[in-house]
């Protein structure tokens, strides 16, 4: 993907310096924990950040970020590696670039925050961890981070590649998409579709990165692997040997990168939303 890599966003909160608020001492199962409310759609995953942060307050986290820059946000020294000093720029570039899309389409559309974080931090929705992973709370309108996410993505699930990453934050921005056009209030719509759209969303945001020159060759490929390794069944192949689609909360890995796919063909017109409805 093309970027600029001396691109810095007013729209990142970065909190990677914070003092801090908890950790997840002695391995507890927070991951389990939200997988499990997260089948409840969004008023469980509310319910299970409000548990998680319950859970890891008291203990004290530790730095994830070791040696390498340090960089000066507000009052806190950030210190972090070479590759996260530029995993930083890079995020920042690519939510303003899917924001920037969405503006011209979506008349009123209203900006989201980005926030960076490492272990934990406090949210609209209750604690968020590094857990989670990357999320969108509809309260206060902000998708969180930890950047440590990105690694996982690429060693242990198997989607490397920069629009691999870029996908995940544009999934993000389409619930913020949805929340403005009140799709996720609408109690109507199953966790998974609104997923799935989420997924359609990206893709959206995709076909104008392309149209405007900022795609290069195996992109396309990199997302749609990503979105395949990041599919319910495929996770939970790996996880636990076998599928359970009565649990699912994001779709199967099929429905995941044929949502991608429809959004990057036909558009944000493909994926069955009204831009104009925006709340």
């Amino acid at each position: 993907m093309r970027w600029d890599r001396d691109y810095s966003s007013s729209e990142v909160e970065d909190r990677r310096g914070d003092a801090p608020i908890g950790g997840s001492g002695g391995g507890l199962p927070l991951w389990g924990i939200m997988r499990l409310f997260s089948m409840f759609g969004w008023k469980g995953m509310l319910v299970g950040l409000v548990l998680a942060g319950a859970l890891v307050a008291g203990s004290q986290l530790t730095g994830s970020g070791g040696g390498g820059n340090t960089t000066q946000v507000g009052h806190h020294q950030i210190s972090s590696t070479p590759q996260e000093a530029e995993l930083v720029h890079f995020v920042g570039f690519v939510f303003d670039d899917v924001q920037s899309s969405w503006r011209k389409e979506m008349p009123g559309y209203r900006d989201a925050h980005l926030v960076l974080f490492r272990n934990a931090t406090r949210s609209g929705c209750g604690t968020a961890t590094e857990a989670v992973g990357p999320f969108y709370c509809p309260v206060d309108h902000k998708v969180y981070i930890d950047l440590a996410f990105y690694d996982e993505l690429r060693r242990k699930l198997g989607a490397p590649g920069d629009f691999a990453q870029a996908y995940v934050i544009a999934h993000e921005v389409g619930h913020h998409v949805q929340n403005q056009l009140g799709l996720l209030r609408d109690q109507m719509h199953h966790s998974i579709e609104i997923e799935l759209q989420a997924d359609c969303l990206a893709g959206a945001w995709g076909k104008d990165a392309a149209r405007r020159g900022e795609l290069e060759t195996g992109d396309l490929d990199e997302a749609l692997n990503a979105a395949t390794q990041i599919g319910d069944d495929t996770l939970q192949k790996r996880e636990q040997g076998y599928v359970q689609p009565e649990t699912w909360t994001h779709g199967s890995s099929a429905q995941r990168r044929s949502s991608f796919q429809r959004g990057y063909d036909g558009g944000a017109a493909a994926c069955g939303v009204n831009l104009q409805s925006a709340k």
